[in-house]
């Protein structure tokens, strides 16, 4: 029998590339055996998204992302839909004039919103899920945006910016919806229970706006009995409960990077030293 395969959980790189080849030196990674499975958020802010993404796709398929808030950025904005308020990036031009350029956005583009093991009750997702949601509306929700991203990119953008709706309804107009399940699956801190989001709230969760906790307390009960892990939330940091691991610990804030490494049922964390960016 071969070797049994790690599947290692990676919170948001975020452009630092060396960080992450540190971290992947530390894990002794071996594409043979192990699985990279990235929280989302690759790009952007860190000063090396590119060398990031090259990495990241060099691994073949020992390594998957979720989709996270700023690759969807990176990606509107190589369409040509990032709102005027945001500046021009440089990260994101060094990739928009690489000879790979198009190569890497084409990869990035086609990777999973969501990810999910049922056998063993293992999810991944950037930010986070509506309360209303167990695994399989999750994944169900998450197929809709994949759908729009492979085949129908530039409507997808034009309307992917928003607060509002600021909760999922199943009638809504089809723009609408996917925005709605976009900021969920990317942006979302703070809800109510019935899945109303406060997109404006990035704080510790000991700060909460009214009528609003983390959206981890309000997991849907079909989530009992599996592990959510997530990133996004730089503030509230490496976080576990019984149910959600968080595994962004902030490393392009000067914090770390972490791994939460899974293997034959049993869990660790490894992380190496961040670098505080300049943006």
């Amino acid at each position: 029998m071969g070797k049994a395969k790690r599947q290692i959980f990676i919170g948001d790189v975020q452009g630092c590339h060396d960080a992450l080849a540190r971290l992947l030196d530390k894990l002794k990674f071996d594409p043979a055996s192990d699985r990279l499975r990235f929280a989302g958020d690759l790009v952007n802010r860190g000063g090396q998204s590119l060398e990031t993404l090259r990495l990241v796709r060099s691994c073949g398929k020992a390594a998957m992302t979720v989709l996270g808030n700023h690759d969807l950025h990176l990606l509107a904005y190589a369409h040509g839909h990032a709102p005027r308020r945001f500046q021009r990036n440089a990260e994101f031009e060094a990739i928009l004039e690489a000879p790979d350029g198009l190569e890497l956005l084409d990869w990035l583009r086609l990777q999973p919103m969501y990810w999910q093991s049922a056998r063993q009750r293992l999810a991944l997702i950037h930010a986070g899920t509506d309360p209303r949601w167990g695994p399989k509306k999750t994944a169900a929700r998450a197929a809709e945006l994949e759908l729009a991203l492979a085949h129908d990119p530039d409507n997808f953008f034009r309307h992917m910016y928003g607060d509002r709706p600021r909760r999922w309804r199943p009638g809504q107009p089809h723009y609408k919806r996917l925005r709605a399940i976009t900021n969920v699956f990317t942006r979302m801190r703070f809800c109510d229970p019935n899945g109303r989001l406060d997109l404006n709230a990035k704080s510790n969760p000991r700060l909460a706006p009214k009528g609003m906790r983390p959206w981890f307390e309000h997991l849907n009960p079909d989530w009992n009995g599996w592990l959510l892990i997530f990133g996004h939330w730089a503030m509230l940091g490496l976080t576990q409960t019984e149910r959600v691991i968080c595994v962004d610990s902030g490393c392009v804030w000067g914090g770390r990077l972490t791994a939460l490494v899974v293997e034959e049922g049993k869990r660790s964390l490894v992380s190496v030293k961040g670098v505080k960016a300049r943006f």
